[in-house]
């Protein structure tokens, strides 16, 4: 039996399990597995200047293609810490990513030795597992469990903690006695599927939710030939946004109280059925409760058995894979329909076509300073059907889940439910590590931009290139709309007059992102002007191929936009003058009008 440092066993055993790609900060606690990284030179290492960073990377690249896995790597002590916030949002999405820290030996783990922390404790309420290895042995073993947890049921993320004494340990380990264990995903029946198809049956209005958990399971076909065979519109949450294509005849656009459609959130009320797949009922989507049940029967389906019920009690919950359960559904409807006995829904079906066609916001503005709703229908003019947008939270998130357009499966990779600012930046580095040769554009307002800005030196000396859309009014902008409910306009402003303003830099928005972007190793422009954009973005498209690095595409917007939101999915407020300057007045249009 061949002998090895556990360490070596470990990279052995991240090999068969798929891992190619590690993002992560060295420290001193973690070396000896570095070690094992550099001796065997399989699994590429970038290297992070923030080790929060580094989890979010490895969340891009999980969420980039199905099948990936992401793996972040930290030293003890405060690494660890660092990446918690990769692990909620991780784990909050059903992200899997698997987080490797070092650790004090066994034996100082209780003696305040330097940067000792129980790192598992902290982390276990944000990960699937978490766990501190004691016995060497256990170090391939402990891997193999964490694939298997990784992958079965929800998936989610881990993290492993290794003390050093236990990474140099040697141990006896063939890894080609070694497999990863079976993924166990829970499948509808033949009798759950047709009691599904009853209910959907006796509807007039249905609707089917489209959560994240279709794309997660690969499985965005399945839903849009069951959509088709039935003639069931469907709504895609915002994870679920591209599993059905933004022009497909039964998109019937999104539901929510921020990132939705006009048409959306008009056709769901209009519902009486809505067959929910692979998602959650998350409040930005549903709103209050008691609105979003009114008048209509809920089937649920979910991977995770206490997802059902968690928010409302369905009229039917069943737990099963997505895939799984479309594939099910699509035999039985396809059975009904040769049979005659499937409802013909083609009017209301029209019904939401016509609302989609009518229901809209404007985007052309011509004014400057920009408004941003004329930054994204340029973005739909010059990227195409297959750009992957990468986006965390904010006004610029909101808007552009409003006006941009999504077609396919994971070509809108968005930390939902957790929304850390800074997200963006590094998650975007984490696609391209995954998919060399996707276009992907990056979606920041300038506070997200600024919290994790350093990382654009990552993409500078590892080659990520990418074009990063920054809609800059020195403002936090989602926060400041949020306190006009306090009559306040307090500490949410960036501007500043910045005393080393370079020529060209905007007066009075303080932070000059484009001498931060090209000290950092990396290109450029600014514009100022709706007739710029164009030639804004072939030239950053240039730039990137070029130079092979991030290109900062910086959009210098009015102050003061306000974007259509609400507290309930009937009252959106829809504001007429989209960047009035009179914030006391604002002028509500009737979702309806």
């Amino acid at each position: 039996m061949p002998r090895m440092r556990a360490v070596d066993a470990a990279v052995l055993v991240l090999e068969k399990e798929g891992i190619f790609c590690a993002f992560g900060v060295p420290g001193a606690a973690i070396n000896p597995f570095y070690s094992a990284l550099k001796a065997r030179g399989s699994i590429r290492h970038i290297l992070a200047r923030h080790v929060e960073a580094a989890s979010h990377m490895a969340e891009g690249f999980t969420r980039a293609k199905a099948g990936n896995i992401g793996l972040c790597v930290g030293t003890s002590g405060p690494a660890g810490t660092d990446m918690i916030t990769g692990l909620y949002s991780a784990s909050a999405d059903s992200v899997p990513i698997l987080c490797i820290t070092g650790q004090a030996p066994r034996a100082r783990l209780t003696k305040e030795d330097f940067q000792a922390v129980d790192i598992a404790a902290i982390a276990a309420p944000v990960a699937k597992w978490a766990v501190t290895v004691m016995e060497p042995y256990q170090v391939p073993m402990t891997l193999q469990k964490a694939f298997h947890l990784m992958r079965s049921g929800r998936p989610g993320p881990v993290l492993i903690d290794l003390p050093i004494d236990v990474q140099l340990a040697e141990i006896e380990f063939d890894i080609d006695a070694y497999e990863p264990l079976a993924v166990a995903r829970p499948a509808m029946t033949r009798g759950q599927a047709e009691k599904v198809l009853a209910l959907l049956n006796a509807a007039e209005n249905p609707l089917i939710v489209a959560g994240g958990g279709i794309i997660n399971a690969d499985a965005s076909d399945l839903l849009i030939e069951f959509a088709e065979i039935t003639g069931v519109p469907v709504i895609p949450t915002l994870m679920g946004w591209g599993s059905i294509p933004d022009d497909h005849r039964l998109m019937a656009g999104m539901c929510g109280l921020q990132t939705s459609h006009r048409y959306g959130n008009a056709t769901l009320l209009a519902s009486d059925f809505v067959l929910g797949v692979g998602n959650r009922w998350a409040n930005r989507h549903t709103g209050s409760v008691e609105k979003y049940r009114e008048g209509r029967k809920f089937v649920h389906i979910d991977i995770e058995p206490t997802q059902i019920g968690r928010v409302f009690a369905p009229d039917l919950g069943i737990v099963s894979d997505a895939g799984a359960a479309l594939k099910a559904l699509l035999d039985v409807a396809t059975e009904w329909k040769t049979a005659g006995k499937l409802r013909d829904w083609s009017g209301w079906s029209k019904q939401c076509q016509q609302r989609k066609k009518t229901l809209k916001r404007k985007t052309h503005f011509d004014e400057v300073p920009m408004k941003p709703q004329r930054v994204y229908e340029e973005m739909n003019k010059a990227f195409g059907r297959d750009t992957t947008y990468v986006t965390t939270i904010g006004l610029s998130q909101i808007a552009g889940a409003q006006f941009l357009h999504v077609y396919k499966p994971r070509n809108w990779i968005n930390c939902g439910q957790a929304g850390p600012l800074g997200w963006t930046l590094p998650a975007a580095l984490g696609v391209r590590a995954a998919d060399p040769d996707a276009e992907i554009v990056a979606l920041s307002g300038d506070y997200d931009f600024q919290f994790l800005i350093e990382e654009l030196a990552v993409g500078a000396q590892h080659r990520l290139p990418y074009i990063h859309v920054v809609v800059n009014n020195a403002y936090l902008g989602l926060i400041r709309q949020a306190q006009r409910g306090f009559s306040m306009d307090f500490e949410v402003s960036l501007a500043f007059e910045n005393i080393n303003r370079a020529e060209g830099a905007e007066p009075g928005y303080g932070v000059d992102h484009i001498a931060v972007a090209e000290a950092m190793g990396c290109k450029a422009i600014r514009v100022r002007r709706p007739e710029d954009c164009a030639a804004a973005f072939k030239e950053a498209r240039r730039l990137m191929a070029e130079h092979r690095v991030p290109v900062v595409v910086e959009f210098i917007l009015e102050r003061v936009t306000n974007i259509s939101m609400g507290t309930e999915i009937d009252a959106v407020v829809e504001f007429e003058d989209l960047a009035e300057r009179n914030e006391d007045a604002p002028t509500a249009i009737a979702l309806l009008d």
